[in-house]
């Protein structure tokens, strides 16, 4: 390993150790205590190594300045420290499997499991890498303290070079970006950035300006209970009503394992209660506005035909707007992601933009008015035990922040 890859190693594999895994369910911001533990860290770091306006907000952000050396525009830099919600994630114990040798990678505390270059090709392109996975109960979380481990190598580079061209930076760890609630309200103002960029990204040379619209919905059957010995004509079953929504929905369209590319879908993610009453949750996602509203109009429809089966019941569907599409914004200025194009082909790499089947904070922060693509971080199998990285992926990442950190410097 190099110094610097060393260094990127180690930060990873710290961060991924430290539960911080958010909880959709939870009311409060952050969400989870767990991900203050991940923050205060930081915290720590920029402050040993000299950032200024080191900040921890109310709802969970650590914010930073590095200071400029040269007349620009404020760039932001962002990650989010909380890991997916979706798998395990307590008790991570990252590993590193030096100079890849190209074959089957095996988990010490799952042997059934098995990561190979067969099953997963862009794995047989990192023969000599060094390979962080989990032990095999676990998420890694790369996804996205890889991002995380990356823009705190950068800081720490820039900091202690003053020679580095760049403008005023500015860097933002965020919550709850798993749940769709990274980006607070406040967050633009307190970044303070003309444009920005997140860290969250996939293969090397990946450069999104482009992500899925997306909606939650609930949907909640109220039936009748009653002591089902003496249910004759009287008891209405919640889970059979939510049974037949599930039934009725589209199974070989319109779900995630069925569509691809540009295709949108309607997920049922969870489904709790009883017999009396049901809980079902969703996520609407469509690249574009009007298939968006297309899937939630879809989704009331097959509520209403199944409440239409049984009066007695109460069956809602409430619909939430998550966040949308970045494209409907960066398409009218693409400067942000031209300059991260240029700085990636001053690196000898090819940019490579395709939409993303998913959301980051960046969605939010550009509808809200600071564009922001997403870059690579070399992250793969994200929110399962299959997760892995390469470091060298992440060191190719930091250099490319610290280019696009010196090219905004000229203007």
């Amino acid at each position: 390993m190099t110094d610097l890859t060393h260094d990127l190693a180690d930060r990873l594999t710290r961060y991924c150790a430290i539960d911080s895994q958010s909880d959709a369910d939870s009311p409060s911001s952050p969400s989870t205590e767990v991900q203050l533990d991940m923050q205060r860290l930081l915290v720590a770091e920029l402050t040993a190594m000299g950032a200024e306006d080191v900040t921890l907000t109310e709802y969970g952000a650590v914010l930073a300045t590095i200071p400029g050396t040269r007349a620009g525009p404020t760039v932001g830099f962002l990650a989010h420290v909380d890991t997916a919600p979706q798998f395990n994630a307590t008790g991570v114990k990252p590993r590193i499997i030096r100079g890849y040798n190209g074959g089957a990678i095996t988990y010490p505390d799952d042997p059934a499991l098995s990561l190979t270059p067969e099953a997963f090709p862009y794995l047989a392109e990192k023969l000599g890498h060094d390979i962080v996975t989990a032990s095999g109960l676990t998420l890694l979380g790369a996804d996205d303290k890889a991002g995380v481990a990356i823009l705190m190598t950068a800081a720490e580079r820039l900091l202690a070079d003053p020679s580095l061209p760049r403008p005023r930076l500015r860097l933002a760890f965020t919550p709850d970006e798993e749940i769709g609630r990274g980006v607070d309200a406040r967050l633009p103002g307190d970044l303070g950035a003309d444009f920005a960029y997140t860290f969250d990204g996939g293969k090397l040379g990946e450069i999104e300006y482009e992500t899925f619209s997306a909606d939650g919905a609930v949907v909640t059957i109220k039936g009748v209970s009653i002591h089902p010995g003496y249910a004759t004509g009287k008891l209405v079953n919640a889970i059979h009503l939510a049974a037949k929504i599930i039934q009725t929905l589209p199974q070989v369209t319109l779900t995630p394992e069925t569509t691809e590319g540009r295709e949108g879908f309607i997920h049922a993610t969870d489904m709790d209660g009883g017999s009396s009453e049901m809980r079902i949750k969703f996520i609407l996602r469509d690249f574009e506005r009007e298939g968006l509203e297309e899937k939630g109009a879809l989704l009331r429809q097959v509520c209403a035909a199944v409440a239409a089966t049984e009066p007695r019941a109460d069956i809602t569907c409430t619909i939430t707007p998550q966040y949308r599409n970045m494209r409907y914004w960066l398409e009218s200025d693409m400067t942000p992601v031209e300059l991260a194009r240029e700085s990636a082909r001053a690196l000898g790499l090819d940019p490579v933009s395709v939409p993303i089947r998913g959301g980051t904070d960046g969605s939010r922060l550009t509808e809200m008015g600071i564009p922001c693509p997403n870059l690579f971080t070399g992250m793969q199998n994200i929110h399962g035990p299959l997760e892995w990285i390469s470091v060298q992926d992440m060191e190719v990442a930091m250099r490319l922040c610290l280019e696009i950190a010196g090219r905004a410097a000229k203007g």
